[in-house]
């Protein structure tokens, strides 16, 4: 299957067919229908979203609340508001105290592109990492999404998935089965190992190729599931790499560069890492998907030639 998808449509698609099946879902937004693109869901369900007006905090608190009514609460808007304006609320009314909401961060990363770091969501998994009770999962693929949010609406307890805001094609064959934890690998090469998050995996699968062709065999990680995360599973695929690349639309404090240190730190691996992202103390260019991406030196080509640089031995800034 190649068929590009939105991940909004997905999560709408998912919320519409699981309150069909029973389940008793009920979206909450802030004013951000359309970034929602929820419009299906309203029609289809008249009465059951709440919107609670661009008031992030409250947005999260009235989800707190319909959940520890019995309800299976699901916020649905931009994630740098998300994240950023309601931080106490998903601290304490969520996580904390363990209610059963389930967080859609949308249009994450620099998803939106030209309207810079008002707008940008790069800290997202930091924040969350560090915040306890709660699930956290990123997404690369429409498959894999729809997959990861069946699961998420059933699972009792706080999770937060990271979305995309841009179309993406299928990276799974119809054989694939999301497990929480579960690292994919979706390469194998001895020679570097790319563990990449959310779309960013689709840069490191480009990025493979090309290397392939310049006869460097390249491992290709997704981490999709950030918590839980089968840590001693990712280090037995890169523990013979001797050169490890992260890559992600992230900072590279927090965010699957740091997870990817911890484990072969923890396991006393002997990998040479270089993270990709944005840098330390950073942020991303306003500029398109692709000038954003260069910039930050994720897109294929980019790590193509970082992976190049290390595996010949050369020192790559």
């Amino acid at each position: 299957m190649s068929e590009k998808k939105h991940l909004a449509t997905v999560m709408v698609e998912a919320l519409i067919d699981a309150v069909n099946d029973g389940v008793d879902v009920v979206p909450v937004v802030a004013d951000s229908t359309s970034t929602a693109k929820i419009g299906p869901f309203l029609k289809a369900f008249p009465g059951r979203t709440v919107n609670v007006g661009i008031a992030e905090q409250v947005l999260v608190g009235t989800a707190a609340g319909l959940a520890l009514g019995g309800k299976v609460a699901v916020t649905c808007n931009a994630a740098p508001f998300l994240i950023s304006r309601a931080n106490e609320q998903i601290k304490v009314d969520v996580c904390y105290n363990n209610t059963n909401v389930k967080l859609f961060g949308l249009n994450a990363g620099a998803s939106y592109g030209p309207l810079a770091s008002t707008h940008h969501s790069t800290d997202d998994i930091a924040v969350m990492r560090g915040f306890g009770n709660i699930e956290i999962y990123a997404p690369s693929c429409p498959a894999e999404c729809r997959q990861i949010i069946d699961y998420a609406l059933r699972h009792t307890g706080p999770v937060y998935i990271r979305l995309d805001g841009k179309d993406l094609p299928v990276l799974h064959d119809e054989q694939y089965q999301f497990t929480p934890g579960k690292i994919d690998v979706l390469r194998t090469g001895s020679d570097v190992a790319l563990v990449a998050l959310g779309s960013a995996v689709h840069e490191a699968v480009d990025a493979a190729a090309q290397l392939s062709e310049l006869g460097i065999q390249a491992t290709v990680v997704s981490v999709s599931s950030v918590r839980p995360c089968d840590t001693a599973e990712l280090a037995r695929v890169i523990g013979d790499i001797p050169q490890v690349i992260s890559v992600e639309e992230h900072n590279i404090n927090g965010g699957v560069g740091s997870l990817v240190a911890e484990v072969i730190a923890e396991n006393g691996l002997r990998a040479r890492l270089k993270r990709l992202g944005v840098t330390d103390g950073g942020y991303a260019i306003a500029g398109d998907r692709q000038s954003t991406r260069v910039g930050l030196g994720i897109d294929a080509a980019s790590v193509r030639d970082t992976a190049t640089a290390l595996v010949k031995g050369e020192n790559r800034a």
